[in-house]
C-alpha cells in the first residue's frame, strides 16, 4: 500500500539521519528530535499539523533512534570486521550485507553509502537475488506446501543413530507482556549439535554457504500448524560481531532445523546466542490469535455446521478456509467482524497451557482439526481459564474460542487493535477462503475503501449527468472500468467492495449505453448521403470518415435495413494509417456469398485481419492505394453474386 511505502522511506531516511549523528557529528542521543521545534518554527504556518502535533513527532523520532543505535553499532562492528578480514577484495560479502538489512534493520541504500566511504563494492545483483528470494518465502501458499529446508529420511535416521536428542523448543513460548504493554521476547542461549548440507549432516560448514543448524533448543518458531516460521538471527557467543542471519525454520521428527545464511566457519560445539525477528513474530502472534477469534465469530454467526479446512497465518495477513453450507453474505461478513471486534475492545485475557490430549476429548465446544495430535497438547483459551474449560461438564468452550493449537499467540485480544476482513470467495463449491489483515493495516484497508468509495460516488455522478460528446462517453466509460480494476486489487473490506463492485457493474451498463447511443446517432447522420449516392444498388461499397470500428459497423447495419437485400460494404481511412471496414449481406445470399470471406479477402489486400459471421464482419489494414482496395472488393463480390 502506498501508506506502508511512505513509512518504509521515513523509517529508511530516518536511520541515515540517526547513523550520520553518531557516527558523523557525534553528536549525543537525542539529537534529531531536539531539532524538531526549529523546524516547526521554520515551516509551522505552512504545515499546521506540525504545530499540532510537534511532541508526537519528537515522540516518534526518539523511539525509532533508540530502536536503531544499538543496531547501529553493532552492524558498525560487523562491517568494521568483514573489512578487516577482507584483504585486498574490493567486493563485501553479500550474505553479511543481507544479515544487516534483514536483521538488524540497515537500509540497503545506507550500507552501501557506509561502504562507499570505505571504498568498497557492494553486489548489488547479488543482493537483489537474496531479496527476491526472501520475497518468495512471503508470498501466499497452498496449505500444504512449506518453505526452507527439509530433512530428508536418511538424515533423520542418522540423527537418531548418532544420539543427537529431539530439539527443546519450549524457549519459543518464553515471552511476556510488560507492564508497558509491550512484549519482552527473552534471547536464548543454544549449542550447535551438527550441521546440515547438500542431504547430509556435517559438523563444520565454511563460511559464505547456506546450510541446516540444529541445536540443543531453540525460541525460533518452526513453521507449522498453519503458521510460517520466526525469523531473526544468531550470534557467535565467542564473536559477538559474527551474525548469522536465519531465514526460515522448520521441523522434522522433532528436530528443528535454521535455515541460516553462514557468514563465517560454523561448528558443531559453537554455542549461539538466537534472536527473533520480534516485529516479525508479534504480527504472527497478533495475526494468529486473530486468526481462532475469526474462527469463533464465523460459528457464532454461520453456526456450528460450518468446519476449518486449512488456515495460514503471516506478519502480513491472515488466511482462513472454512466449509460453508452456502456462500458467505455481505451482512454475516459484516456480523462477524463485528463479534470480533468486540472481543478485542474488551481486551480479554488469552490463556494457554499444555495439557494430556486425553483430557480434551469430550470438551464441547473445543475447536481442532482431524489430524493427530502429540500425548501433551497446547490448549489456547480466549477469557476463560484452561482449567474452566476442562472442567467435567464445562460448557465454557461454547461462549469462546478455545482451540488445540501450538502456535505463538498474543497474552491479551487488545493487541490485535482492529480486523477487517478483505477478501471471501469460493475457490472451491462449499469451501469459502477468507482472507483479513489486523492492526494497521486494517486501518489502511478501511481508509482505502472509503476514499474509493468517495471516488465512485463522483464518478456516479458524472455518468447519471452525462457527456454530449462520443469522446467524452467513452472517457467516462474507461474511467469506470478503471475503476472496478482498483477497486478489485485494493485491499479494502470485503463488504464495501462488494457494494462498490455493484455500483460500478452498474455505471458501467449506463456508460456504455450511453456511448451505444452516441454512435448510433452518430451513424445515422451518415445513411443519408450514402442513401442518395447509392439509390437502392444491390452492392454498395464506399468510404467514409468515422471514429471507430463500432460506428461504421452501425452505419453498415442501417444502410442495410433502408436498403433491403443490399450487401453492403464501407471503409474508413484514419489519420493513422490504419482503414477500418465493415460489411454485411443478405442471409438469403448465404452460403454463395459470406460477410466473413469478403471482410477477409480486402483486409488480406492490405496486410490486416478480419472476423465475423455470414452475415456480418469487420477488420482493419493499411493501404496506400484505397481506390485499389474499392475495385478489389467490387469484384469480389460481382464473382460471388
Amino acid at each position: 500500500m502506498a501508506f506502508h511505502a511512505c513509512r518504509l522511506v521515513l523509517r529508511h531516511i530516518l536511520r541515515r539521519a540517526v547513523r550520520f549523528c553518531c557516527e558523523v557529528l557525534q553528536a549525543p542521543p537525542g539529537f534529531l528530535a531536539s531539532l524538531v521545534p526549529v523546524v516547526v518554527e521554520t515551516l509551522g504556518d505552512a504545515y499546521p499539523d506540525l504545530k499540532k502535533k510537534m511532541d508526537r513527532v519528537m515522540n516518534i523520532i526518539n523511539e525509532n533512534e533508540d530502536a536503531f543505535l544499538s543496531c547501529l553499532l553493532q552492524g558498525r562492528r560487523v562491517i568494521d570486521r568483514t573489512l578487516q578480514k577482507m584483504d585486498r577484495s574490493k567486493v563485501f560479502p553479500v550474505e553479511v550485507a543481507w544479515g544487516l538489512h534483514r536483521n538488524l534493520g540497515f537500509p540497503l541504500d545506507l550500507i552501501g553509502l557506509m561502504l562507499e566511504e570505505s571504498r568498497v563494492q557492494l553486489d548489488v545483483a547479488a543482493l537483489d537475488q537474496l531479496a527476491q528470494e526472501d520475497a518468495e518465502r512471503k508470498a501466499p501458499k497452498r496449505q500444504e506446501e512449506s518453505s526452507g529446508m527439509q530433512l530428508d529420511v536418511n538424515s533423520l535416521v542418522k540423527l537418531q543413530q548418532d544420539g543427537i536428542p529431539v530439539t527443546d523448543d519450549s524457549p519459543v513460548y518464553a515471552y511476556e507482556l510488560g507492564p508497558d504493554g509491550k512484549y519482552v521476547f527473552s534471547p536464548c542461549q543454544a549449542t550447535v549439535l551438527v550441521l546440515y548440507k547438500d542431504g547430509s549432516l556435517q559438523k563444520e560448514v565454511g563460511g559464505g554457504q547456506r546450510c541446516g543448524v540444529l541445536l540443543d533448543k531453540t525460541c525460533f518458531y518452526a513453521e507449522k500448524g498453519g503458521q510460517v516460521s520466526d525469523q531473526g538471527y544468531m550470534l557467535h557467543l565467542e564473536q559477538q560481531d559474527v551474525l548469522f542471519p536465519v531465514v526460515s525454520v522448520q521441523v522434522f521428527g522433532g528436530h528443528v532445523i535454521h535455515e541460516v545464511i553462514i557468514s563465517e566457519t560454523l561448528k558443531a560445539g559453537d554455542q549461539v546466542q538466537l534472536f527473533v525477528d520480534e516485529a516479525q513474530r508479534l504480527a504472527c502472534m497478533v495475526n494468529h490469535t486473530a486468526t481462532h477469534l475469526l474462527n469463533f465469530a464465523l460459528r457464532q454467526v454461520l453456526g456450528d455446521g460450518i468446519e476449518q479446512r486449512g488456515s495460514q497465518v503471516t506478519a502480513e495477513r491472515l488466511r482462513f478456509d472454512v466449509s460453508t453450507k452456502a456462500p458467505i453474505k455481505t451482512e454475516q461478513l459484516q456480523e462477524t467482524e463485528a463479534v470480533i471486534q468486540e472481543i478485542i475492545q474488551r481486551n480479554e485475557l488469552v490463556y494457554t497451557a499444555e495439557v494430556p490430549i486425553q483430557l480434551t476429548n469430550g470438551v464441547q465446544g473445543l475447536r481442532k482439526l482431524d489430524e493427530v495430535y502429540p500425548d501433551l497438547a497446547r490448549v489456547v483459551s480466549v477469557g476463560v481459564p484452561v482449567e474452566r474449560v476442562l472442567a467435567l461438564e464445562s460448557q465454557a468452550a461454547m461462549d469462546t474460542s478455545v482451540e488445540l493449537c501450538c502456535g505463538t499467540h498474543l497474552q491479551r485480544t487488545g493487541a490485535i487493535e482492529d480486523l477487517t476482513i478483505i477478501s471471501e470467495r469460493q475457490l472451491v463449491k462449499g469451501v469459502s477462503h477468507i482472507i483479513a489483515v489486523t492492526g494497521e493495516q486494517a486501518r489502511q484497508a478501511r481508509e482505502a475503501g472509503q476514499s474509493l468509495a468517495k471516488e465512485v460516488d463522483s464518478l456516479s455522478l458524472r455518468v447519471k449527468q452525462g457527456e454530449a460528446s462520443l469522446v467524452g462517453a467513452q472517457r467516462l466509460s474507461r474511467e469506470v472500468g478503471h475503476l472496478i480494476d482498483t477497486v478489485e486489487n485494493m485491499a479494502m473490506p470485503q463488504g464495501l467492495k462488494r457494494e462498490l463492485h455493484a455500483t460500478l457493474r452498474a455505471l458501467q451498463r449506463v456508460a456504455n449505453s450511453a456511448i451505444r447511443k452516441r454512435e448510433t446517432k452518430l451513424a445515422a447522420e451518415k445513411v443519408p448521403n450514402l442513401l442518395a449516392k447509392h439509390s437502392n444498388q444491390p452492392v454498395i461499397i464506399d468510404t467514409i470518415p468515422v471514429e471507430s470500428p463500432s460506428i461504421l459497423m452501425k452505419v453498415v447495419n442501417q444502410l442495410c435495413d433502408k436498403v433491403p437485400g443490399a450487401s453492403v460494404m464501407l471503409l474508413s481511412p484514419q489519420a493513422s494509417g490504419k482503414v477500418f471496414c465493415a460489411c454485411q449481406v443478405p442471409k438469403s445470399l448465404l452460403p454463395v456469398f459470406s460477410a466473413a470471406d469478403w471482410a477477409l479477402a480486402v483486409c488480406t489486400l492490405m496486410g490486416g485481419k478480419a472476423g465475423g459471421s455470414g452475415v456480418v464482419a469487420r477488420g482493419s489494414g493499411s493501404t496506400n492505394d484505397l481506390q485499389l482496395v474499392l475495385t478489389a472488393a467490387l469484384e469480389y463480390a460481382k464473382n460471388k453474386l
